[in-house]
Order: structure tokens, then C-alpha cells, then sequence
């Protein structure tokens, strides 16, 4: 582990500086390939101080890369492999990461301001686990035989089956609150498949996707199977998902820019998987026990500052608990210390960038016009991209702070009379990504979970994901599910043969 400075701040690994030297903008081939297009600053969001200037891959860089990535999915080089021959690289693949874990930790932290503990746990750590998942599938694919009722000619027997054949060249396009674990969730399903895949990370947080990439070369990934471009959506991610080459599209990140990539997409037709928005609610009611009901939501609602899909954001209290679980609330996020990433006591970090910051900066000063009460903890530091813990009572149901997404460190809490009434606020939501459920009784649980509109529904607990439990979102919180066994059939095609005999 890195050691700590006088400051208190983790002393950054020379890995870690000579790894973002050799950035140019995308890896194609197997090789760092300069861009040529407007440069993009990366930032420290703990001070707003600037790592370094990445260029912008333009729409003629994209297609070098979506063209080397189909080169290498049409000569076989990885889809023609033998599954336990992926399989076995993309083991390899997981022990290469789990060997450089803490070195992805402090790149991740550094650029996305992140807990190094959330860094190491979930980013490094927690990717090396859904990598050996992912590569045990590769060894899984399997289709089916049926027995067919063809009656022509008179007489004639078939035999029939189903091949499932990976679909060709993915684009995976990753959002900035979690780069090195959501870039995971989409290179390893699509490799275990024996796709090939070019990703596009956030422009705001590309660091560790360029290191992921060298180390899947270092662990036998041949080149151009596994390519990255950096860009903004509007220019490299547009030329991507409207390449005529890309067959597959995985993408996680806001529900408007999902909803622009499903209209590109329908240009030609290309499959895609959105995992989008959420304005998650939790139910807790009266019989439930303040002990785990207050450090779990403040887990759920203030993990990685907020930043997270499926994070808490609406609690909807029975009036019975409502004070008690206020003022619990409230002496939380008092207590939470605010600061570097990089700083393992810190338990509240910088919001991912200034625009951001300002954005969540704007829905809480709207709340507070319209006459909400609002609670904060400790005061920002100066300097980065902060947000104090916010606990926002009493807002309208139709203000923004309550309907919209705004991914911070910001919860809302409403008293209600009845589950009843806490389920109908729940589902008045465009959006249906995760939810959670705080009671002690089973009976009351399995009553109210079908009820829930929401993709996934915790109950007692609020946020863990595992690689065997399917995760994704209903209405605009978008379609298709990472996870679980079935993760590989979006990047596979299913082809019938109809033998007669």
C-alpha cells in the first residue's frame, strides 16, 4: 500500500505517475495511438488541480479502433479460441488486476476523487471478483435441442438445435462514479463470449481503462480484441454507437444520453443494453430496527459521496419512526469528515467535478427556496469539488430534489401514514432502478417487495451487488441485466440448424 504524507494523503506509487505518461488518447492494436483531436483535462477532484490533458479521438480514430477491433473478431484470433482457452486468459487476465490492485486503487481515487478504502474494496478488489465469474462463463455457452414436428416431405426426419455464436464487435461506453468496475462489467461478458470490444470511458475519468487495457495485453488478450478510445459523447461516443461495424452496445450512465444512443443505434439496427438513471426510494416502516435502518441508509445514500446509480435517495418513513430516524440522520452526517480521496480518514470525498458540483449545488439551493428544511454536515473544504451530506425534510413531492436524479450527497426524508402510501410515492418516479425495504417482519416484506417498481429491491440493506445477481433498471431507468448466468446471451446470436436425414 502507499505510504501516507505528513498531510495525511496517501504518497502516490511511481506506477501510478509513469502509467498516465503513456496516454495518447486510445489504445488500438494492442498500442497507445495519439489522438488529434481538442485536448480534455482530467482533474484531481480534491484540489480542481489538473493530472493531465488527453486529446480527443475523432470519428476517423474511432473507426481505426471499431476496424481493428472486427479485424480481430473475423480472423479468429479470440472467438475462434477454444472456451477454455479464453476461459484460462481471462483467469490470468483477473490475477494480473488482483497483482496491480493498488495501483488501479490510487488511480481510481486520484482521478475520481473516491475513498482509497471504496477504491481498493469495490474498484480493484471487487472487479478481480466479477472477473473470475465472468471467465467461468466462457466455458458455459450452451445451446438446446428440440424435437420438431416438420411434416414435409412425408416421412422425413430432422434433427434440430441451436448454436449460440458471439455477436462481433461491442461497444462499451462507462460512466465516471465507477470507470475500472463498470469497465469490467462490460469488456470481461463481452470477451467470455469471444466478442471484441472498444471502450469508451468517461472523458472525465479514463485513467484506469488505459491501464485495464494493458494489462489484459500483458495477460495474453490478443491485440485489437480488447480497444479504447477517449472522447466525449457528442463526438467519439456518437461516432462509436453509429458505426456500422458495432453489433452490440452496452452502455451505463444518465437516461438522456441513454435515450440518444437507442436512437443512433435504431439506425442500423444494433442491439443495446441501458443501465441507466434511478431516484431510488426506501420504505421503512415503523416496525423497523433504527440500528440497521440508520447506518444502512446513510451507507446506501452517502456511498462514494453519493455517486452511485443506486444510491438512497428518497426515504419514506412511517410517522411512528420518523423522529427518531431524523435525528439519527442527522448525527450521522453531522460526525462525517470531509476530504481528499487519497486521505484514508476521510469519509466524505469530492464530488467527480466543478460542473458537477454546481449541479448538485443548484437542486439543493432549489429545495431550500421552495421551503425545505435542510440539515448539513460539516462544513467543505475550500478548495476541490465538495459537497457537504445533505438530509433535505419536507419537500414537495414535485420538486426537482425529490423527481430528478441529482447523484450527490443528498437524501430526502418524508414522514408517510402507511406503507401503503410509501409504495404509491416510491413508484411515482420515471424511474425503477433499485429500491429497498426496511421492516422486521418477513411476512410484511414478501407482501410489499412485488409492489415495488424497481429492478432490484433490497430488503434490510441497501446497495451490495454480486456477480450472480442480475442488475438493471424498468421504465427510464432502462433494459437488459449485467450479472448472474445469463450475462453472456446479450453478446451472443442464437442460430438454428435444421438437419434433415
Amino acid at each position: 500500500m502507499g505510504a501516507a504524507s505528513s498531510t495525511g494523503r496517501i504518497e502516490l506509487l511511481e506506477d501510478v505517475r509513469t502509467s498516465i505518461g503513456r496516454i495518447r488518447g486510445a489504445f488500438i492494436d494492442g498500442q497507445h495511438v495519439a489522438a488529434s483531436g481538442p485536448p480534455l483535462a482530467v482533474y484531481d477532484p480534491s484540489n480542481g488541480g489538473e493530472i493531465l490533458s488527453i486529446r480527443e479521438c475523432d470519428a476517423a480514430l474511432v473507426d481505426r479502433a471499431v476496424q481493428s477491433a472486427e479485424r480481430a473478431f473475423r480472423d479468429g484470433r479470440w472467438s475462434k479460441l477454444r472456451p477454455a482457452d479464453r476461459e484460462r486468459i481471462l483467469l490470468r487476465f483477473a490475477d494480473v488486476v488482483e497483482s496491480h490492485i493498488e495501483e488501479l486503487a490510487q488511480l481510481e481515487s486520484w482521478n475520481q476523487g473516491k475513498s482509497i478504502h471504496i477504491a481498493r474494496a469495490v474498484d480493484a478488489a471487487g472487479s478481480v471478483e466479477f472477473m473470475r465469474y465472468y471467465a467461468g462463463l466462457a466455458t458455459k455457452i450452451t445451446g438446446q435441442t428440440f424435437d420438431v414436428s416438420i411434416a414435409v416431405p412425408p416421412g422425413a426426419r430432422y434433427t434440430a438445435f441451436t448454436r449460440l455464436e458471439p455477436i462481433g464487435v461491442v461497444a462499451g461506453i462507462t460512466p465516471w462514479n465507477f470507470p475500472l468496475a463498470i469497465g469490467v462489467w462490460k469488456i470481461m461478458p463481452a470477451l467470455a463470449a469471444g466478442c471484441s470490444i472498444v471502450l469508451k470511458p468517461s472523458e472525465i475519468t479514463p485513467l484506469t481503462t488505459f491501464r485495464l487495457a494493458e494489462l489484459a495485453l500483458e495477460a495474453g488478450v490478443p491485440p485489437g480484441v480488447f480497444n479504447v478510445i477517449n472522447g466525449t459523447g457528442a463526438i467519439a461516443g456518437s461516432a462509436l454507437v453509429s458505426h456500422p461495424l458495432v453489433r452490440k452496445i452496452s452502455f451505463t450512465g444518465s437516461t438522456l444520453a441513454g435515450k440518444t444512443i437507442a436512437k443512433l443505434a435504431a439506425e442500423n439496427v444494433t442491439r443495446v443494453s441501458l443501465e441507466l438513471g434511478g431516484k431510488n426510494p426506501a420504505i421503512v416502516l415503523a416496525d423497523a430496527d433504527l440500528n440497521k435502518v440508520a447506518p444502512g441508509l446513510l451507507m446506501g445514500g452517502l456511498f462514494n459521496s453519493g455517486q452511485v446509480c443506486a444510491a438512497v435517495s428518497r426515504i419514506y418513513v412511517e410517522r411512528p419512526l420518523f423522529n427518531e430516524l431524523r435525528d439519527a440522520l442527522a448525527a450521522g452526517i453531522k460526525t462525517m469528515s470531509l476530504g481528499p480521496g487519497l486521505d484514508p480518514t476521510a469519509q466524505i470525498n469530492p464530488l467527480v467535478s466543478a460542473q458537477h458540483k454546481a449541479k448538485v449545488e443548484r437542486h439543493i439551493e432549489a429545495a431550500t427556496a421552495a421551503g425545505a428544511q435542510i440539515l448539513l454536515g460539516a462544513p467543505s473544504p475550500s478548495e476541490g469539488f465538495y459537497v457537504a451530506p445533505h438530509l433535505v425534510i419536507g419537500a414537495d413531492p414535485q420538486n426537482p430534489i425529490q423527481s430528478e436524479e441529482v447523484f450527490g450527497p443528498v437524501m430526502s426524508l418524508t414522514p408517510v401514514d402507511s406503507a401503503h402510501e410509501a409504495i404509491a410515492l416510491s413508484n411515482a418516479s420515471r424511474y425503477g432502478l433499485a429500491a429497498s425495504l426496511w421492516t422486521e417482519s418477513l411476512t410484511r416484506g414478501l407482501q410489499i417487495v412485488p409492489e415495488i417498481q424497481a429492478g432490484t429491491v433490497w430488503v434490510n440493506s441497501h446497495v451490495p451487488l454480486d456477480p450472480a445477481m442480475p442488475f438493471g433498471g424498468v421504465k427510464q431507468s432502462g433494459y437488459g441485466r449485467e450479472f448472474g448466468d445469463k450475462a453472456l446471451e446479450p453478446y451472443l446470436e442464437t442460430k438454428s440448424v435444421c438437419i434433415a436425414h
